[in-house]
């Protein structure tokens, strides 16, 4: 007989997690250049820098038809970006977009192939929201534009050809931490009703002490450091910082109770991976129904990465989230 110990199963070659091949090649390249690190120039470069990361490499834009509308609300104007399926004129069901970047860097040109896939993998419509960013606008400027974007598309879809009926909630990282507070406020505060929330890869807390934290802080795209910048751009205040809008894992079960179906993504290589998997236990816990997947090899925010976009993994991630908010939203 075998002993356990001699089981190649319980070797170190499988203990420890492995990079995917061109993510690492990514990664080493990134970790040789020069590139300063984020949380030391101002807001303005690092925004710069995460711009000229997503156009720096080859690919290839789904089709889709894009137009822009802007909103006003309580005399706020707020930007939509809408990305339909190509040449669709029905009345659609649609999905809410907030984007990443830690609240302070990312817009629509840093997400836009992201959220072609989506749509085109779908058959639904993204509503990219426009928030303002932080530092220029800090906590709770951007939940709130992002939570009344969502009331106007549910209420007045039909402007541009969504079904506001059928309304699903996505975003990831820092967007992921928006579309989970939009989803609590919506449930706590009798807002439009959410047929489903889709988090890639989300912040849900404010306290960098996860084994992930501990593991990766530091080597793989999305540090610590960084993290500790992009809280304390969004909100120093401690009270703040823990309340269920900015840490939604601080929410208790009974607000989390009958929150819509969940879909959490997280990534094997990311500070955030300890995070967003204890938030979908807290979400199961809570009974609503949810479904985590780690995907294995992979660096924080895979799937936005345009220089990784042919990665067969991150390929499949994105098409099993495409096929759930379809599901959902059928």
């Amino acid at each position: 007989m075998t002993s356990t110990a001699d089981s190649p199963f319980d070797s170190q070659n499988f203990r420890q997690p492995v990079m995917e091949r061109t993510t690492k090649l990514l990664l080493d390249e990134f970790n040789r250049s020069n590139i300063p690190a984020m949380e030391t120039v101002s807001p303005a470069e690092a925004r710069e820098m995460m711009t000229d990361a997503q156009s720096s490499v080859p690919f290839d834009l789904p089709p889709a038809d894009v137009l822009e509308k802007t909103i006003t609300v309580d005399g706020h104007e707020i930007r939509l970006v809408i990305v339909r399926p190509s040449q669709s004129k029905d009345l659609l069901p649609g999905f809410m977009f907030f984007h990443g970047g830690g609240w302070v860097i990312g817009d629509f040109s840093t997400h836009e192939r992201f959220v072609r896939e989506l749509v085109s993998q779908s058959g639904a419509v993204a509503v990219f929201v426009d928030y303002e960013r932080s530092p220029e606008a800090r906590y709770p400027v951007a939940l709130n534009q992002v939570y009344a974007a969502t009331q106007w598309v549910a209420e007045h879809g039909e402007q541009i050809g969504v079904d506001g009926s059928r309304l699903s909630v996505v975003g990831n990282s820092a967007g992921g931490n928006l579309a989970a507070a939009v989803a609590l406020r919506c449930r706590l505060e009798n807002g439009p009703p959410i047929r489903q929330q889709v988090l890639f890869w989300p912040v849900t807390d404010a306290r960098f002490d996860t084994a992930s934290y501990a593991q990766f802080h530091e080597g793989y795209f999305l540090t610590r450091a960084m993290m500790y910048w992009f809280w304390d751009h969004y909100t120093t205040d401690e009270s703040e910082r823990g309340s269920i809008w900015a840490s939604p894992l601080s929410a208790t079960l009974d607000q989390l109770n009958g929150l819509p179906p969940t879909l959490i993504q997280t990534a094997e290589f990311d500070v955030l991976r300890d995070e967003g998997e204890a938030y979908a236990r807290k979400l199961g816990e809570a009974g609503v129904d949810v479904v985590c997947v780690r995907v294995n090899g992979l660096t924080h925010d895979f799937g936005n990465s345009n220089a990784l976009c042919q990665v067969p993994a991150i390929q499949s991630a994105v098409r099993m989230a495409a096929q759930e908010i379809r599901r959902h939203l059928e």
